[in-house]
């Protein structure tokens, strides 16, 4: 499955993204405010495109004017009781030289498109740790609505965090999608 926007393809990850996906994961800018560690070395970065990135609906993120995978995007097959399913919920990361250009909130609209659309789901997730404002800002121009907040145990960096949760409803995302038409 490959999806498009103006700017970017996202499409499965292989192996050989393990270098441009290692190029933004060593950055301690980037994992840590999603909770997990910084990668040490390209050989982890093919490990996680093995394991990780190989699930179901997660997408390297393609700058298309030069083809570098710049970020990771997809549905992370965690699921709530909160609301009608079925659901889904929503990560992303990205290359810092990338931030601050709308891009992560393209490919985002792109999946959630794909995530009611084609997948039909009736409500879509993301959250975000406390302090994380880059992915609060996408989350709040994606349209989603905040439904609460909880301490949570970051298994990945042994800590506890507040997490913020929002989600999206398909009527919602239907609604916002007619009056942007």
């Amino acid at each position: 499955m490959t999806l498009t926007t103006r700017r970017l393809t996202l499409r499965p990850f292989t192996e050989r993204d393990a270098e441009d996906l290692y190029a933004y994961a060593k950055d301690p800018r980037v994992g840590p405010v999603a909770g997990w560690p910084p990668h040490a070395s390209v050989e982890e970065s093919r490990e996680i495109i093995r394991t990780v990135f190989s699930a179901p609906n997660v997408f390297a993120v393609v700058e298309r004017e030069y083809g570098a995978v710049i970020g990771s995007a997809g549905f992370v097959g965690r699921h709530r009781q909160e609301l009608p399913g079925p659901d889904e919920e929503l990560g992303y990361a990205l290359h810092p030289d990338f931030w601050g250009r709308g891009l992560m909130t393209e490919a985002s609209r792109e999946l959630i498109r794909w995530g009611f659309a084609d997948l039909g789901l009736n409500t879509i997730w993301c959250n975000h740790y406390d302090g994380n404002e880059r992915s609060h800002r996408v989350i709040e121009k994606c349209g989603f609505r905040y439904q609460f907040s909880q301490k949570e145990q970051v298994e990945l960096l042994h800590e506890c965090r507040l997490t913020h949760f929002y989600a999206l409803s398909r009527e919602d995302w239907e609604n916002r999608r007619a009056v942007m038409l």
